[in-house]
């Protein structure tokens, strides 16, 4: 039976009567007239469905090119920084963060990152001493500077912390030695030269069972005078103060496991201004 025959919709078997055409505009076949315009629209319908779901689907199949156009366009994943510049993405072979921009924020950039440096363990052990030295300060202030670091990190110095003569910790125990800059300020800034404040939360102390000297906090706030050489800010010469503190809280002190858990799983930043 063909679309066109809804008259023919209810007749007995075998019986087939067909009924003479009448005016297209009025009489017997206004009813069929309104069917028609049913299956019109049902079929426009139709249609625009079809039309919607293919467009849907060539819009969700990106090609190979546009699809890397949508990944290079999307924000790189990047440490958090507080204002302005990014931290930078290139590091020394010994892992210390350099190429700091040409600018005031890259001065302050600088002078945080390398107070992390100059405050971690390394600092307690002579060779990554001598590599960070070489690394952060100019090469006339680190030829300088060798000798009288060597001897403030003596044995008898070390072993006052808990450290035997190379700076090891005793088995079972965490040596501590961190540094969290809070905040910098620029105190002088003359293109090629910078004079930098960073202020900080330093953490020191051996965390373990058999400790004698456990990990403590201190405030304080530590000056680098840096000069732009050789394409990145390095040290002249530095100075530290002590605070300023503020008033302590009322946090429950951890544990000396809690502490070495700590120090092991949460590393440090990368900072920038």
């Amino acid at each position: 039976m063909s679309l066109g025959d809804d008259h023919d919709y209810g007749e007995p078997a075998g019986t087939r009567v067909r009924l003479p055409d009448a005016d297209p505009y009025g009489g017997a076949r206004r009813p069929g007239r309104s069917s028609s315009r049913s299956l019109v629209t049902v079929v426009g319908v139709v249609v625009l469905l079809i039309a919607a779901i293919a467009f849907a689907n060539r819009s969700g199949d990106d090609s190979p090119s546009t699809s890397a156009a949508g990944e290079a366009d999307r924000p790189k994943t990047a440490a958090t920084a507080a204002t302005g510049t990014q931290p930078v993405r290139t590091k020394s072979a010994s892992g210390i963060p350099s190429g700091f921009a040409h600018t005031e924020q890259g001065a302050q950039s600088a002078a945080a990152n390398y107070a992390v440096t100059l405050g971690s363990t390394g600092m307690f052990h002579k060779d990554t001493r001598h590599t960070i030295v070489d690394t952060v300060y100019t090469a006339d202030a680190a030829a300088r500077l060798q000798a009288p670091k060597d001897q403030a990190y003596s044995p008898a110095f070390l072993a006052q912390l808990g450290l035997d003569a190379n700076g090891d910790a005793p088995e079972g125990n965490t040596f501590v030695s961190r540094i969290v800059p809070v905040g910098t300020t620029v105190q002088e800034y003359a293109g090629t030269t910078a004079k930098v404040a960073v202020w900080y939360l330093g953490l020191i102390g051996m965390s373990g069972e058999s400790s004698n000297d456990p990990v403590t906090s201190s405030w304080k706030t530590w000056t680098f005078d840096l000069q732009w050489t050789g394409g990145d800010w390095k040290i002249l010469s530095d100075t530290q103060t002590d605070g300023p503190a503020p008033v302590p809280g009322d946090d429950r002190a951890a544990s000396s496991d809690e502490i070495s858990k700590a120090i092991q799983e949460y590393g440090g930043f990368t900072y920038a201004r």
